[in-house]
């Protein structure tokens, strides 16, 4: 569900509360009781807390173009939630174990161009620039363009998955001519996990995961990985950093340093 789904939802719990008074007419005290009762009554957590905030401030703020509003209430702070990144040699396995040349396209791209599984679903063919190398991203997060690089590898695969397939628009097409669902595209990448034996929790946006942290590990610069992700801001990019073996390849163990008897010699 994207953030405007989310923003109707959370604004409809409110607009049946109220019933037939008018949101308008609602002062920030009357809001901060609303948000305390979402806490206390309705056991809200931090994730839906949040998007309850800016569901009512994008309506006062963006919607009818009133002042920026702050509302003293104790939002939870979010946790950080550490991206899932698999191992290149998992990655092999994956791509490698899923003989549908449909799926391993999918697979591929996921990984080479770190897109979102609704990007996927919406790449056309003519975003995919054999001469420049380049995949062209429409609207995508915040409604925003932008250019990925075209793996040469991932080229010589989607050529041949053309000529076997003959897509009419979209990249990737449902039996009718369709585009491809979102949820079709995450049992690939399910299906892909268990035969490749992975066991680590996540789904398909794990690759776009993998995709960023092996860049940063590779020595791209975190402000051109940024631009490829579509992150708006710097601090949702920097989180890979914390996932990056790189630097910790180079931290010895102190336990390293003990004088200990191996597991043979100490039986």
């Amino acid at each position: 569900m994207n953030t405007l789904k989310l923003y109707r939802v959370e604004f409809a719990v409110l607009l049946e509360l109220l019933g037939t008074r008018s949101v308008d007419d609602l002062n920030e005290e009357q809001i901060r009781s609303y948000l305390l009762w979402l806490i206390e009554k309705r056991k809200y957590g931090e994730s839906q807390i949040h998007t309850a905030v800016n569901a009512i401030k994008f309506y006062f703020e963006k919607v009818m173009k009133g002042e920026r509003k702050v509302y003293e209430i104790p939002r939870p702070i979010k946790p950080l939630l550490l991206p899932r990144v698999h191992a290149k040699s998992k990655l092999i396995d994956l791509i490698q174990k899923t003989n549908n040349l449909k799926h391993r396209c999918i697979l591929m791209l996921a990984y080479a161009a770190g897109m979102r599984v609704s990007e996927i679903v919406h790449l056309e063919i003519a975003d995919i620039d054999s001469d420049r190398m380049t995949i062209f991203i429409k609207r995508a997060k915040g409604k925003k363009d932008r250019l990925v690089s075209l793996s040469p590898v991932l080229l010589e695969n989607l050529r041949s998955y053309f000529k076997m397939y003959r897509p009419k628009k979209y990249l990737f097409e449902g039996a009718n001519g369709e585009m491809y669902s979102i949820r079709s595209v995450q049992q690939v990448f399910r299906e892909a996990k268990d035969r490749a034996g992975i066991k680590m929790k996540g789904g398909i946006h794990t690759l776009r995961h993998s995709f960023a942290t092996h860049l940063l590990e590779s020595g791209t610069d975190i402000r051109f990985i940024q631009e490829l992700l579509g992150h708006e801001s710097l601090k949702t990019t920097v989180r890979y950093t914390h996932v990056s073996i790189k630097t910790m390849q180079h931290i010895r163990s102190p336990l390293d340093d003990l004088d200990l008897p191996n597991a043979s010699e100490s039986k």
